[in-house]
C-alpha cells in the first residue's frame, strides 16, 4: 500500500509553501508542551525541499522547540495538578512518573537526553517544571539536546541532499510501515 509516498509528496509540496516556516515553528512549539506530533515530521521535507535553507530551518525548530519547552515547564508549575488526569486518561502518567524517576538520577542530563532523543519531551518540560528544576540548567539542556537533534537532522539532510530524496521516494512507504510496526509494538511493550 502506497500510503506513505503519497503522504511524502503531499508533504514535500506543503513544505514550498511560504507559511510553511509558521506552521514548522507552531508544530515546534506544541509538541514540547503538549502535542505529541514531533517537528521532524515538517523540518524533514522541508530541508529537502529547500537545501539551502536547512540551516534556517533548523534554528527556528530548536528556538521555537525550546519556547515550547518553557511553557510546557510552566504547566508543570502551576498547572500539575489540573493536567495530571489528562496525563493518566492519555496514557502519559507511566512516561512521567519515568521522568520524575530520571530526574531524580540525572537532573539536567534527562532533559538533555530527552531533547535529543525520540522520548516524549513534552513530559520532561512538565515533570521539571512540577519538580521545580531550575530555570536555567532546564534552559540550557533543552537548548544543547533540541538544537543537536535539529541541527543533526538538518544536516543529513542537506548534506545527503538529491540522494536522500532519492532514497525517501524509494523507500518511504517501507520505512513509514516500519515505523508504525514499531509504535504498535512500543506501546505494548511500555504500556505496563
Amino acid at each position: 500500500m502506497k500510503l506513505f509516498s503519497r503522504l511524502f509528496e503531499l508533504v514535500l509540496r506543503w513544505s514550498r509553501h511560504p507559511k510553511a516556516p509558521w506552521y514548522l515553528g507552531g508544530l515546534s512549539f506544541a509538541e514540547s508542551s503538549f502535542f505529541p506530533i514531533p517537528p521532524d515530521v515538517m523540518l524533514m521535507p522541508m530541508v529537502v525541499a529547500q537545501p539551502d535553507k536547512a540551516w534556517r530551518f533548523a534554528t527556528l525548530t530548536t528556538v521555537t522547540s525550546v519556547a515550547g519547552g518553557l511553557a510546557g515547564f510552566l504547566i508543570g508549575v502551576l498547572a500539575i495538578d489540573a493536567i495530571s488526569p489528562v496525563l493518566r486518561d492519555l496514557g502519559y502518567w507511566d512516561a512521567y512518573e519515568r521522568a520524575h524517576a530520571w530526574f531524580r538520577e540525572w537532573g539536567f542530563w534527562a532533559v538533555l537526553a530527552a531533547g535529543f532523543s525520540p522520548i516524549p519531551y513534552k513530559i520532561f518540560t512538565i515533570a521539571a517544571g512540577a519538580m521545580g528544576m531550575p530555570v536555567l540548567p532546564f534552559f540550557l539542556s533543552s537548548l544543547a539536546g533540541r538544537a543537536s537533534r535539529f541541527y543533526l537532522v538538518a544536516g543529513l539532510l542537506f548534506w545527503g541532499g538529491p540522494r536522500v530524496e532519492s532514497a525517501l521516494r524509494r523507500y518511504v512507504d517501507i520505512i513509514g510501515w516500519i515505523v508504525v510496526a514499531l509504535i504498535v509494538v512500543g506501546y505494548f511493550l511500555f504500556r505496563s
